[in-house]
Parts: C-alpha cells; structure tokens; sequence
C-alpha cells in the first residue's frame, strides 16, 4: 500500500554540518503526524525538503508514491506547506488571494470561488474577506495562508507551527478545523514547540534528533517504551531526548 508521505534515508548538510542525518519517516494516508524536537534537530529542513523548497543531498522522498527529484510536479501537486511565517500579498484583498492562489494551481474559478467561501466561512474569516492582507491581524493572516494551503485539495498538508501568533480562539478554532479535515480522510504533518497540542492532536508522534528519528507511536506506545501509563508528552519528550533538548520545546 502506498504511503502518503516516504523517507528514505534523507541527509541535508549546512557548511559541513549535518541538518538531517539519513531520516527514515513513513506515514500513512489519513494520519495527523507530529514531528518533535528541540531546536535544530532538523524538524523545519526536513519540512522544507519534503516541500521541495530544499534539495537533499542525498536519499528519498515520495509523496503519494511520486519521487520529489524524479516526478516533482506530480509530487507537488498533491501537497502544500504553510511555514510558520504567513507569506501573503498585501495589496490583494482576502477573496483576492485565494483566487490568485488557485490560479496558480489551475483550479478552475467557478470551483475556486465556492471552495473560497466554504474555507473563509470555516475559518472565522468571511466578514473579512474584503479586507486587504496587509490590515489583517497576525492570527487572521495566519489562517487566510491556511485557507490558500487547502483551496487546491491537497492529500498532504505539512506545517510547521501553525499555531503561532493565534489567540486561544483562534486556535481552537484551526485545530478543531484540522481535526475535521484529518477525519475526512486529509493527512497532515506539523510541528509545534506546544507539546500540549501534538498530546492531543496527534495520532501518531515522532521524536527527532540531531536530524534523526530515535522513536515514533502513538502516545500509549510511547508511553510504553519511555514512561509510565500516566506520562505527558512532556514527560516523555525529555526521557527519550535527553534533558538538553528541554529548552528546545514547551508544554503550553
């Protein structure tokens, strides 16, 4: 059965400084996966590479079982990567940007504007879908670059702090909006520094360091393998990455 996500042995080095250090990661269609680490383990390369945006020097990445290297449209096609950064053009206005965006995927207007309305409806942003970019605040930008993220369908979603700059509600908000689109069959990769959130979201967890992979589960598995029964991911991010890697993460 074909994953929706493979790597296989990736490596990427900064100035002779190994950033990702031959990372092996399956995951399978449907899954909401956390990738997390200190800072530096290699978490925000490894996103960037399976996005396309960077090289790896060496190894594998298939999306949907297409090679990134060997097939990358293909690949590219049936992902989007939202960096914890809102990338937005100011002078366009709300509706503006997505259907800018969805030009450059070659979705069609008509499909565009409807799928438009359904994402700002969702997101809390349909009162201001006539405001410019530039005049949104930080958490409504964020979510307007996650609406543009999914106005082509994408199979896999990758994110890398999505969470940053929202206020509670807002958050809430966007997780429970990924809840609902993990359970209609999206897969979604992410990172966050909020252990709390990967506790909660996520189905399955990787721990990653130094640009590998030293363990991935589900929380009871780790739990298992690091813990006890009543562990917290915080608990058991320090027991399996040692205790330098605590200034790397927090729990709220």
């Amino acid at each position: 059965m074909t994953a929706a996500l493979q790597l296989r042995e990736v490596a990427r080095t900064f100035g002779g400084k190994p950033a990702v250090a031959g990372l092996n990661l399956r995951i399978e269609g449907g899954e909401f996966y956390a990738l997390l680490g200190a800072n530096g383990a290699g978490k925000t390369t490894t996103l960037r590479m399976i996005a396309g945006l960077l090289q790896p020097d060496s190894g594998s990445i298939e999306v949907l079982g297409h090679d990134l290297v060997k097939a990358p449209i293909a690949a590219k096609q049936r992902l989007a990567f939202l960096p914890d950064e809102p990338l937005l053009y100011g002078k366009l206005r709300c509706t503006e940007y997505l259907e800018f965006v969805a030009g450059l995927w070659g979705v069609d207007g008509r499909i565009a504007e409807k799928k438009g309305e359904e994402l700002l409806r969702w997101l809390d942003l349909w009162d201001a879908r006539g405001h410019y970019c530039e005049n949104l605040s930080r958490g409504m930008q964020q979510k307007l670059t996650l609406a543009g993220a999914l106005i082509h369908d994408p199979a896999l979603l990758i994110l890398d702090e999505p969470l940053t700059g929202l206020d509670v509600a807002a958050a809430r908000r966007v997780k429970d909006f990924l809840g609902q689109l993990v359970r209609d069959g999206l897969t979604v990769l992410f990172t966050t520094h909020i252990l709390e959130v990967a506790e909660r979201m996520a189905s399955r967890i990787g721990l990653i360091r130094s640009g590998r992979l030293l363990a991935e589960g589900t929380l009871d598995e780790l739990r298992a393998r690091y813990g006890a029964d009543d562990s917290t991911l915080e608990d058991l991010f320090l027991s399996a990455t040692g205790p330098d890697a605590a200034a790397g993460a927090t729990s709220a």
